[in-house]
């Protein structure tokens, strides 16, 4: 980014915050104003959920939105992240990278259709590579009886959110809690 358009982006941060106004940095935090007319900023610490689904099946992943945005966590789902104009491939790319954890949504409907699922779960796997072993990161949910593909189902354990979405939520949401506690800063001399 150029120096003038940082200096504009700051201008713009800075009269939002001036009217009182909060400034979310989509996965990163929130600027906030803060006592005696300073600002400060609030890092972002939820863990992140990147929900993949075909448009046939939004009304579930909705529901899974709202879930675990109830239980804490920063779900990402493309009918609420997108803004109109915005490079949406590379920044659905940008939020699979970012993300704690993508979750995988199958159905009759996603199993054979062609497009934007296919192409976020193949990206999602490449990611999976550089997460260590040990740790969840891709999680596959059934939303009803469908088959999932062997190349997912042959590595790692699938949820079914059916017949019982509770009981099926709640192994969702353990499968969560597992995640390893972010890297902070390493302490002067440590490794």
């Amino acid at each position: 980014m150029s120096t003038s358009s940082s200096a504009r982006v700051a201008a713009v941060l800075r009269r939002c915050l001036e009217r009182g106004s909060q400034v979310e940095i989509d996965g990163l935090g929130v600027f906030r104003p803060a006592a005696r007319g300073l600002f400060e900023f609030v890092p972002q610490t939820r863990p992140r959920v990147f929900i993949a689904y075909v448009q046939e099946d939004a009304a579930v992943a909705e529901r899974l939105y709202q879930g675990l945005r109830a239980h804490g966590y920063q779900p990402w789902l493309d009918r609420k992240k997108l803004l109109p104009g915005q490079n949406w491939p590379r920044a659905i790319e940008q939020a699979i990278e970012v993300t704690d954890f993508f979750v995988a949504c199958f159905s009759r409907r996603a199993a054979g259709k062609r497009g934007w699922f296919q192409s976020e779960l193949r990206y999602a796997l490449d990611c999976a590579r550089r997460v260590p072993l040990g740790e969840i990161y891709l999680i596959p949910v059934r939303l009803e009886e469908c088959r999932v593909p062997a190349r997912v189902s042959r590595e790692l354990q699938y949820v079914d959110l059916f017949p019982d979405w509770e009981q099926g939520f709640r192994r969702l949401l353990a499968a969560l809690r597992r995640r390893p506690a972010r890297p902070g800063p390493t302490a002067p001399g440590g490794a």
